[in-house]
């Protein structure tokens, strides 16, 4: 099959048409990014990816409701994605459902950052706990949850300048606390 580059509103505008070609293309374009976002959160791959036909029957069934005045479609698929993947664990049957698996299948679930240690990590609880709840919160995502700035702007609906400078500000507070600071960095 030929791969077809479509800009963004042109690909809207033909999904809101209905053309098949429109549909292969989003979901060659995006069903990988939005796989590993699914992945990350329930951490089953068979779960994942039947959240992921999920999200793209939801995705193209509302694709009327998509305001490119408000954001770009990656960012609306990916709140998408997000929210059908923590409705899934909020579940009954979800939390009943792993309430059954071994405790090999438990473990492997566990988020990396959960279950890893590194000796770099040892008192940055206390160096983080001295921070602001908004910064800590921030530090947290993009550094103990492995959060991209735009993700962490998508998530916290703020806009990515001010995702960026306030980590900048936060870690500028965790080398002063920590006892380092060079203002060249």
């Amino acid at each position: 099959m030929k791969k077809i580059a479509l800009s963004e509103s042109a690909l809207v505008i033909s999904l809101i048409n209905k053309e098949k070609l429109a549909y292969e293309t989003l979901y060659e374009m995006y069903a990988p990014v939005l796989f590993g976002v699914i992945h990350k959160i329930v951490r089953e791959p068979v779960l994942a990816e039947d959240l992921l036909s999920e999200a793209f029957v939801k995705i193209i069934g509302a694709i009327e409701q998509y305001d490119c005045s408000r954001g770009r479609l990656y960012t609306w698929m990916v709140n998408i994605v997000k929210n059908l993947s923590f409705d899934k664990m909020k579940s009954k049957e979800f939390r009943n459902g792993s309430k059954n698996r071994s405790l090999d299948q438990r473990i492997e679930s566990i988020p990396d950052y959960y279950t890893s240690f590194n000796p770099s990590h040892i008192d940055l609880k206390q160096i983080t706990d001295q921070l602001a709840p908004e910064e800590k919160y921030l530090i947290d995502l993009a550094f103990f949850k492995g959060y991209t700035h735009h993700e962490i702007a998508s998530e916290c609906d703020i806009p990515l300048g001010t995702v960026k400078s306030r980590i900048r500000k936060a870690i500028n507070k965790m080398r002063k606390i920590f006892g380092y600071f060079n203002p060249d960095l």
